[in-house]
């Protein structure tokens, strides 16, 4: 193989792993959302966001304002992260010192990696968020609401276990790329070899 063509290849080849692993971030805006009760209580907010099948929950940001009805307090307010089959996945209640009811802004940010708490979600790429009160308190509904602001999931699709034989959109795409890349330098070689010949 010509040097020239090895250089091509060897510049496609780690544009490709340049690309093929990344970190993409999901958002979620809170704004309306209620929490009635306990984790699986009938009533809480739940959603799914699909980040991507394996995909790796590195980090969550946070920056939403809350009210917690009397006789509700702050500190129970909460949200969980999981995976669809709810065997992976963290809760975070954003101040567990505010044991009081009211309005209130709530803004930080977890490394989990750092701390070790990351976690794959699974196959079906699903992220299962429910917002939940640590109590019930009865006679109100619901116990919170949020009132606006985002939740945001960073991911990473390389951590998690294979995906199978289907490749992601984006990999395919860049593989696609390179054979024809590959394919053009194949063609201009022949091209000039008849020329020259």
């Amino acid at each position: 193989m010509p040097v020239r063509s090895f250089k091509q290849l060897m510049v496609g080849v780690s544009l490709l792993a340049a690309t093929s692993a990344f970190a993409a971030p999901f958002t979620f805006d809170v704004a309306g959302v209620r929490s009635i009760g306990t984790i699986g209580s009938e009533g809480n907010d739940v959603y799914e966001i699909n980040v991507g099948a394996n995909a790796t929950i590195t980090s969550v940001n946070y920056d939403f304002n809350v009210t917690a009805f009397f006789p509700s307090y702050l500190s129970e307010m909460g949200f969980a992260f999981t995976n669809s089959g709810l065997t992976n996945g963290l809760q975070l209640n954003p101040d567990i010192d505010l044991t009081r009811s009211g309005t209130e802004t709530f803004a930080g940010m977890l490394d989990l990696v750092a701390e070790g708490l990351s976690f794959s979600v699974d196959a079906d790429g699903i992220l299962r968020l429910e917002f939940y009160e640590d109590f019930n308190d009865s006679g109100i509904s619901p116990d919170g609401v949020w009132n606006f602001g985002t939740i945001t999931f960073n991911t990473d699709v390389t951590d998690g276990p294979p995906t199978g034989d289907v490749p992601e959109p984006a990999s395919g795409l860049l593989i696609g790329a390179g054979l024809l890349l590959m394919g053009y330098t194949a063609r201009r070689r022949r091209k000039t070899a008849q020329t020259a010949g």
